[in-house]
């Protein structure tokens, strides 16, 4: 017999006591303890997680209107209008021939057109925005390219109205 050899059969025993069987023990399922999650910081415009509601993938081609609820991640090709109130996450991968209006932006591939966010736009390094924007809040990231104007009005228009009547009525 081999040292090598895991196999032994009873007769190459050289012991008269038998030895039992083992028996399978029982696996109780262990719980596992979740450490504390640290606390988030507030961002600007809520972060795309990965359970998006819709996926647009690479290598696909769009053309229309594209209307929706909840947060849409496109990395494909798409020319047509967007709208929505909610969120647009534009990948890596995506080129947007489009204008725009939504809540909120991401943009990390390239958008040619016009965007009208409610809430906020954000161009990150890889983002190429070539259209007019208008917001409350920009975040535009060191690297990426933005080529258009810009209207921000933070209150959203509220305290431009009661300015001009008081400058009027002097």
């Amino acid at each position: 017999m081999s040292l090598w050899n895991a196999e032994t059969s009873v007769n190459d025993r050289k012991s008269s006591v038998a030895l039992a069987q083992p028996t399978p023990e029982r696996q109780e399922p262990i719980a596992v303890a979740k450490a504390p999650e640290a606390p988030v910081p507030p961002v600007a415009a809520p972060l795309p997680s990965p359970g998006s509601d819709l996926l647009l993938g690479r290598g696909a081609r769009f053309e229309g209107k594209l209307t929706f609820e909840g947060t849409v991640r496109i990395d494909a090709r798409f020319i047509g209008s967007i709208v929505t109130n909610d969120v647009l996450v534009v990948g890596e991968a995506a080129r947007i021939d489009a204008d725009i209006t939504c809540g909120t932006i991401l943009v990390h591939g390239e958008v040619n057109g016009n965007i009208k966010a409610k809430t906020a736009v954000e161009i990150h390094q890889t983002g190429k925005v070539r259209g007019d924007l208008e917001t409350p809040s920009l975040v535009i990231q060191r690297g990426a390219l933005f080529h258009g104007a810009s209207k921000m009005d933070p209150t959203g228009g509220a305290k431009a109205a009661p300015l001009k009547a008081a400058a009027a009525s002097k």
